[in-house]
């Protein structure tokens, strides 16, 4: 067993990858795609995952939530329950991709690198860090509205991007993403607490924000995606239904990027002095510019 961080391609065949500009192809979103998520600030109903794909990374996910689990201690956080109430239950870990062969793959599956691609303006793609968010039947708390830029000042330019994905149908009923449209237009708010008062950004908003406060509902299939930009603001009400909610995302930047702390940048990495770009071991490039 070993930290997989230390290796940056696929490690077993559960996504192919493309072997000509002609193969990514198939990949490409639309221009009317990208424009949506230009006007409106995310773009959902990407298919990622194929039914085989999505069984692996349940039972993944079933071993990775051990707290006994021999590796444990390579996440960079790890929350059985971040709400810290045990009847709103909250599941949230940073770092899997260190640890199950098929999470780690899962950042190099071509319908995900090259979407992020796309939406970063088709310039270089590299790896933040990854997150798991699972609300169990019956009692599954909240994501607070946030934005999650607001979290990541650490690194600038701002040239993020944020991809959710199910591994369960999500819908109103179990804790589906909700999204304020163009509120990614907004500028930079304060960050509340993730998994505290659903409604706690509100604080911090404008009477004009506040007026044009409309959430939607995302509702996904399993393996289905929706992109979003790093301003959005977005969050998820509770699981009171018969169904779990379990989900998993992908955060990446612009090949570019740069420290903008002294400090850790994630718990378990290295220091990446201020004003130095953001590479190395735990944020491999996933997608050249000149790829394609």
């Amino acid at each position: 067993m070993q930290d997989l961080s230390r290796i940056h391609r696929p490690i077993t065949d559960l996504f192919p990858q493309p072997q000509s500009a002609k193969e990514w192809e198939q990949y490409r979103l639309s221009q009317e795609q990208l424009d949506f998520f230009y006007e409106y600030g995310y773009l959902s109903g990407i298919k990622l995952l194929e039914e085989n794909q999505i069984e692996v990374l349940r039972a993944e996910l079933e071993k990775l939530q051990d707290p006994d689990h021999p590796l444990n201690h390579l996440f960079h956080e790890y929350h059985s329950n971040e709400s810290g109430d045990p009847n709103t239950v909250l599941f949230h870990s940073l770092g899997h991709w260190r640890i199950s062969e098929a999470f780690h793959d899962a950042i190099w599956n071509p319908a995900f690198v090259m979407a992020a691609h796309q939406l970063l303006g088709e310039r270089g793609l590299r790896f933040w860090h990854d997150q798991l968010f699972c609300k169990p039947a019956k009692h599954g708390g909240v994501v607070a509205w946030h934005q999650d830029y607001s979290y990541w000042t650490r690194t600038i330019k701002m040239q993020h991007l944020t991809c959710w994905c199910g591994l369960d149908d999500a819908d109103e009923e179990n804790g589906c993403l909700h999204y304020i449209p163009k509120s990614h237009t907004w500028g930079l708010l304060e960050k509340p607490a993730l998994a505290g008062d659903m409604d706690g950004l509100k604080a911090f908003m404008t009477e004009e924000q506040l007026k044009d406060f409309k959430p939607v509902a995302i509702p996904l299939k399993a393996g289905h995606a929706t992109f979003h930009h790093p301003l959005m603001v977005h969050g998820s009400y509770p699981n009171h239904s018969e169904r779990s909610r379990r989900a998993f995302v992908l955060n990446v930047f612009a090949d570019g990027t740069i420290s903008n702390t002294g400090d850790e940048l994630l718990k378990g990495v290295p220091v990446i002095s201020k004003g130095q770009k953001m590479e190395g071991q735990f944020f491999p490039l996933l997608f050249s510019a000149n790829l394609v």
